[in-house]
């Protein structure tokens, strides 16, 4: 089906799809992405760092959304600004895809299994910026991407989607599935925090009167 066909067919149903695009350049890092909340789980990532693409890839799958992802980062010197670039780009996507956020769940919740390995993730889009993160991580390298990045990572989304965002794994014994079951788990409360409530119709979901 081609891009006319899917946007028609989209029309038909009743689903405005929420997108964004995102440019960011700085002296460390060149970012282009392209993201769409209701989506099907396509994407094209590149980062330069094979294991973060990887897990990109999974995020973008588990939440059902579509990522277009070009980023050109400084890895002579180190994987940090790359990582922490990429996190920040993607939670401005989502931002600024979600508008005034009237009618969304803003919260969510998941626990995923990952073989012998469980992951927790908690998001709330409440405006406000908060990270905890805790990987259980020890080794330097998973892959080829510098572990204590991922944290990096997951600080930077929040930031950028003014987001509190809470990770941990709760156990497990592969490196590889500790990372992997954040990811997944993220990426599933994220779609849940994302999703709009018949319930909530055109209600902003806080007493504040913003978020």
């Amino acid at each position: 089906m081609t891009a006319a066909a899917r946007a028609t067919a989209g029309k038909a149903r009743g689903v405005r799809r929420r997108r964004a695009e995102i440019l960011r350049n700085t002296t460390e890092t060149r970012i282009a992405l392209k993201l769409t909340i209701e989506g099907t789980g396509r994407y094209r990532v590149k980062t330069g760092i094979r294991f973060f693409d990887h897990m990109l890839e999974l995020f973008t799958r588990h939440g059902a959304f579509d990522l277009e992802l070009l980023c050109e980062g400084d890895l002579d010197v180190d994987q940090h600004h790359t990582v922490e670039d990429v996190g920040i780009a993607l939670g401005e996507a989502f931002e600024r895809a979600l508008g005034d956020k009237k009618g969304i769940l803003r919260a969510g919740y998941f626990l995923m299994p990952m073989d012998e390995t469980l992951g927790l993730a908690a998001v709330d889009l409440s405006g406000r910026v908060s990270c905890v993160v805790e990987t259980k991580v020890r080794t330097r390298l998973v892959g080829d991407l510098q572990s204590e990045l991922v944290e990096d990572f997951f600080e930077g989304f929040a930031r950028g989607a003014r987001a509190n965002v809470h990770l941990k794994t709760v156990y497990g014994r592969s490196n590889h599935h500790k990372i992997e079951a954040l990811f997944k788990a993220f990426s599933r409360a994220l779609r849940v925090a994302c999703c709009k409530d018949k319930q909530l119709g055109a209600m902003l979901p806080s007493t504040k009167g913003l978020l």
